[in-house]
């Protein structure tokens, strides 16, 4: 009988990985709880209309990359691709307006898109988010950017930079996709199929093609900058002083759109030189309209999301490592099983990690098992020392031992916790 693997695009993350995931996720939480924000959790699966209405039906999400399928009550329901949508949708659901604004919520999860499994990407992948629900101000956008940096100062990237783009709101939109059509109209036959299709639905995504040819037809694309209605100028203007202000390095990207639908005004990707060809860490934007749009009352957003799998190659390749835990391996011989076991609770009882072996093996044996599972330290019971009320401490690296009493022991580790 054949064995059964996981499906393609998707990965079992084990230890010592796992180990990584934790001091990632650690992080994120750590910068969260410092600038204020809470945990949400949505569900995996959500109704499909949400992504239809919120995300929008021309982009690759909605057309290309959603799971989607019919429950046996014949509803239409999605894995979750993307998390801002779901958190606007519990924002309404919850009616989380009238626990005052604006609401500052972050998540971490796993989302589902049918794309081609490569490095750092995968069809079940996982992301982090911040977003900030109820507010249109031009700081909040700079907020938003600032934990993103925040986040990566963290884990080691000391080089970045923001790629900032303003694409306008429903207001000084129009005018600039009428432009962009007249100027596509001409060159329509060079484009990619999927373009061509945009052109006339949504001209806007055409700027968002990777394919080369398109890329260099927009070279000489207009802008969404020059089109920026008063308003949109002035809070554009504003994140940009603001940005200085804060010593937040930033460059004006005008082709820069984003995926989405749901953006307006700001948009900004953060990437990094360290990182050479992928350098992309992060991005997001304002969403002033998503929450209308998915029955809401007109709500402003901003936030963004950024990929665990991604990040975490990183963290590989600045060779980063989560900082050792302090874990004891309690080694014994037979006689001494029953003081062993009270150890073990001692240490546990006292938050200090622990373990030992339930079978009778040598110590020689029980050494050599800690020392493959990489314990720093290993407490050695010998049946002789059992009256003494001692045991021997062992320093795995510097092979160093030395006698405690059972009274020397927890104040021992709780001095090189």
């Amino acid at each position: 009988m054949s064995k059964i693997t996981t499906p393609r695009g998707t990965q079992d993350i084990l230890p010592p990985e796992s180990e990584l995931w934790q001091y990632l996720e650690n992080i994120i939480r750590n910068v969260a709880t410092d600038f204020c924000f809470k945990e949400i959790r949505t569900p995996i699966i959500e109704h499909s209309e949400l992504f239809q209405r919120g995300v929008g039906t021309e982009t690759d999400i909605v057309t290309k990359e959603m799971y989607t399928f019919e429950d046996k009550g014949g509803r239409l329901l999605t894995l979750r691709p993307e998390g801002t949508a779901p958190v606007a949708r519990a924002f309404i659901q919850h009616n989380l307006e009238g626990s005052g604004l604006p609401q500052k919520l972050y998540y971490i999860g796993p989302m589902f898109r049918y794309e081609r499994p490569q490095a750092g990407r995968y069809r079940q992948h996982h992301q982090f988010g911040f977003e900030v629900l109820g507010g249109k101000e031009p700081g909040l956008d700079v907020e938003i950017i600032n934990i993103a940096i925040t986040i990566f100062k963290r884990i080691g990237v000391s080089q970045f930079k923001v790629l900032l783009n303003s694409i306008g709101c429903s207001r000084c939109r129009p005018s600039y996709l009428e432009n962009l059509k007249s100027y596509l109209r001409p060159l329509f036959p060079q484009l990619c199929s999927d373009c061509q299709r945009r052109m006339e639905t949504n001209p806007m995504r055409v700027l968002d093609c990777k394919n080369p040819g398109c890329q260099s037809i927009l070279e000489r694309a207009p802008s969404p900058l020059s089109w920026l209605c008063g308003e949109c100028q002035e809070h554009f203007q504003q994140v940009q002083n603001l940005l200085k202000k804060m010593n937040i390095p930033f460059e004006i990207t005008p082709r820069l759109v984003r995926g989405l639908d749901y953006y307006t005004r700001t948009v900004f990707e953060v990437i990094s030189p360290e990182l050479g060809a992928q350098n992309s860490l992060c991005g997001g934007g304002r969403y002033d309209n998503l929450i209308e749009a998915i029955g809401g009352s007109p709500t402003p957003g901003v936030g963004f999301a950024g990929g665990m799998e991604r990040t975490l190659l990183i963290l590989k390749l600045k060779g980063i490592r989560p900082p050792s835990q302090m874990g004891v391996f309690v080694a014994y011989q037979e006689e001494a099983f029953e003081k062993a076991l009270d150890i073990l609770r001692q240490l546990r009882e006292n938050g200090i990690p622990s373990e030992m072996l339930f079978e009778p093996k040598s110590l020689s044996s029980q050494l050599k098992i800690a020392n493959r599972k990489g314990f720093p330290f290993v407490l050695i019971l010998k049946a002789e020392e059992l009256g003494s009320e001692t045991l021997t401490l062992k320093n795995m690296e510097s092979g160093e031992q030395r006698t405690l009493s059972y009274s020397q022991l927890l104040a021992t580790f709780k001095e090189k916790a």
